[in-house]
């Protein structure tokens, strides 16, 4: 499935440039992210995610396939795999960045998302409605970032090898709450069965 989200940022195109490539700078603004280790130009981590009392956890690795410091384009491929084998998740993520005045840029997030297992059942309306309200929650965690912390770093050149990244493990995100309203009354009926379910199986353990 095909999703389009954008934002604004109030930063010239080369800073906003510099900030949204820099995958360590920006992955705890991510709801439900945590970027564990960095290897050369592999980004490997987790997303957490849950609908109500279900949580599931992705741990994948991302690569850019693409960084084009003239066009101000980045293409990034993301693998993950459902921890508990429940699925799998595989996104081609493509952002754009447009100068809309000497301080402010336009981002253009195109996502082709390719999703296995129980996720997969909230079908592309419920999920372009949660890819809204986390890209809405990415946006307003970087400006809040930048706000605080506004130097843009410049970029360095690691040792080779895996290195490891201290970020706080992320809470899941709730996809209830991200879609909202809607989608509560379209799995309520679902959400209702495995919550009975789960009650259940702990009854007849005792």
């Amino acid at each position: 499935m095909e999703l389009n989200n954008s934002f604004e940022i109030h930063r010239p195109i080369d800073e906003a440039w510099a900030v949204l490539t820099d995958v360590e700078r920006i992955a705890p603004c991510l709801p439900g992210a945590q970027l564990q280790e960095i290897d050369g130009d592999e980004y490997r981590g987790i997303v957490k995610i849950k609908v109500g009392p279900i949580t599931a956890q992705y741990k994948g690795v991302a690569t850019f396939a693409e960084k084009n410091d003239e066009d101000h384009r980045a293409v990034l491929n993301a693998k993950g795999r459902d921890t508990r084998g429940a699925g799998n998740a595989e996104a081609v993520i493509t952002a754009d960045l447009e100068a809309l005045s000497d301080s402010s840029t336009r981002v253009e997030v195109n996502t082709d998302l390719k999703v296995t297992g129980k996720v997969a059942q909230f079908g592309r309306g419920v999920m372009a409605e949660v890819s809204a309200k986390i890209m809405g929650q990415f946006a307003d965690n970087l400006k809040a970032m930048l706000d605080t912390d506004p130097e843009v770093s410049e970029e360095q050149n690691p040792e080779p090898g895996p290195r490891k990244v201290d970020m706080p493990e992320p809470d899941a995100v709730d996809l209830l709450d991200a879609a909202g309203t809607p989608l509560l009354k379209r799995l309520a009926p679902i959400v209702g069965v495995v919550v009975f379910l789960l009650i259940l199986r702990r009854l007849l353990r005792k």
